[in-house]
C-alpha cells in the first residue's frame, strides 16, 4: 500500500517562497493580459510540481494527485500557442520522467462541473475540453495511458433515471479521445440518491472504465453492499497489473463532535488508515491537511 495525498503541499505552500501549483488568476485580468501571463503562471505552477515531487519522494509519498489549476484559463486556448510551450513542456516531461523512475503516481480529479450524465449538450462538451485538458497535460508528462494514472470523475447528475444517465455517460465516453479513454475512472457518491459502486457496474460492464471505491462515500451511499463487498467489487474492475487505487477520509463533524457539520464533510487528519481486508491497493488520503495528515502513516 502507498499513500498519497492531493494537490497542496501544505508544509511547501507555507514557505516563502511559496511552492504551489495552483497559481491562478481572475477572469479580467486574464482579459488584460492573456495567454502570454497565463503561461508565465503555468510555467511557474510546473515548476514547482517537480520540487513537490522531490520533496514527497524524499518523504516516502508515492501518490500525489495533480492540482487542476496547473494551467489558468486553459479551456480559452491552446496550451501549444502559450509562448511558454516549449519551456512548459520540458519541466513537464522532467517531472514525469522523476515520477516513472521514482515509482510515484500521479492521478488527477477533474471538478464536479464535469457531467457526462448531462442531457445538456453544452455540459458535455465543456466536460470534454476539460477531460481532454487533462488527458493532454498527462501526455506532456509523459504518464501511462493506463487508470495507473488515473483521471477519476463522479457522474454528478442522475437526472431522475440512473440507467438513462449511465447510458448518456457511456455513450459521450465514446466522444472522448483515447488519451483521456485508457485513463478514465468513475467513483461512487457519498449520497443515496445518487451512484453507488453496485450502481457503477453498469458503466463498467458497459464500457470497461475501473470503478474507484470511496470508503467515506460508501457510508452514505452503500447501494445494499458491504464495505468489503463494495471495495473487492471496484476492486474487481481493474485491469490486470494495474493496482486498484481507493480514497479514503473520515468525517469533520465526527473529529470535532460537532452535530452542526455536515457528515459528509471531510475532516483535516484522520485517525487510522482504512481496513483493506487483505487486498493491495493505493490509498489517495483527502484529509484537508494534505501531508500532514498521512506522514505519522508513512514514518511508522
Amino acid at each position: 500500500m502507498n499513500l498519497g495525498y492531493a494537490c497542496i503541499n501544505m508544509t511547501l505552500s507555507s514557505q516563502k517562497p511559496k511552492v504551489t501549483t495552483n497559481r491562478s488568476m481572475i477572469k479580467k485580468t486574464f482579459v488584460e493580459k492573456g495567454i502570454e501571463y497565463a503561461g508565465e503562471l503555468g510555467l511557474q505552477n510546473a515548476r514547482d510540481l517537480f520540487t513537490i515531487l522531490q520533496w514527497n519522494n524524499r518523504k516516502g509519498i508515492k501518490v500525489f494527485r495533480l492540482s487542476s489549476e496547473m494551467f489558468p484559463w486553459a479551456s480559452e486556448y491552446d496550451i501549444e500557442s502559450s509562448p511558454y510551450y516549449k519551456r512548459i513542456l520540458m519541466v513537464l516531461q522532467a517531472c514525469g520522467k522523476f515520477a516513472n523512475d521514482n515509482g510515484i503516481r500521479i492521478t488527477a480529479h477533474p471538478g464536479p462541473f464535469n457531467v457526462l450524465v448531462s442531457p445538456r449538450e453544452n455540459v458535455v462538451q465543456n466536460t470534454i475540453t476539460d477531460l481532454e485538458i487533462h488527458g493532454k497535460i498527462f501526455d506532456m508528462l509523459g504518464l501511462s495511458h493506463t487508470p495507473y494514472n488515473k483521471l477519476n470523475i463522479h457522474c454528478n447528475g442522475v437526472y431522475g433515471d440512473k440507467i438513462s444517465a449511465m447510458d448518456r455517460f457511456c455513450e459521450n465516453f465514446k466522444l472522448l479521445s483515447p488519451s483521456v479513454q485508457s485513463r478514465l475512472t468513475v467513483e461512487n457518491d457519498d449520497k443515496e440518491s445518487m451512484y453507488s459502486v453496485k450502481d457503477l457496474m453498469y458503466i463498467h460492464e458497459r464500457i470497461g472504465i475501473p470503478i474507484v471505491f470511496d470508503y467515506h462515500h460508501h457510508q452514505f451511499c452503500t447501494g445494499g453492499l458491504s464495505e468489503q463487498e463494495a471495495l473487492e467489487l471496484a476492486i474487481s474492475t481493474w485491469p490486470k497489473g494495474i493496482k486498484p487505487i481507493v480514497h479514503y477520509s473520515e468525517s469533520k463533524a465526527l473529529h470535532e463532535e460537532n452535530s452542526k457539520l455536515k457528515p459528509q464533510a471531510h475532516s483535516d487528519y484522520i485517525k487510522s488508515l482504512p481496513n483493506l481486508y487483505g487486498n493491495d491497493v493505493d490509498v489517495m488520503v483527502e484529509a484537508k491537511a494534505k501531508e500532514l495528515s498521512i506522514l505519522p502513516f508513512i514514518n511508522k
